[in-house]
């Protein structure tokens, strides 16, 4: 309470005004899958030809040109053995 009779007596404050609502997101794509570390790429190569490999974010593999391989990404994790890999053309 204040003692200064120049002040307006005490009131309760403003109510604080609501927040708006998080903004819903557009579902994402690649929902359920776990993210693949680029980073990783630079240490990885084919295990069929020791030659370098392409990630392909879309189809969450890991593609050898020089095999006519595709490695799957499964949970964020490249597969790297043949029996589990795609044959590309």
């Amino acid at each position: 309470m204040s003692d200064d009779p120049n002040l307006p007596p005490d009131t309760p404050p403003d109510p604080v005004p609501p927040v708006d609502p998080i903004p819903e997101r557009e579902p994402d794509p690649r929902a359920g899958r776990a993210a693949f570390d680029r980073r990783m790429l630079e240490a990885l190569v084919c295990p069929q030809t020791q030659g370098p490999l392409r990630y392909d974010a879309e189809a969450q593999e890991l593609v050898s040109r020089a095999a006519g391989l595709a490695y799957p990404i499964r949970g964020g994790i490249p597969v790297m053995l043949a029996d589990e890999a795609r044959t590309i053309d």
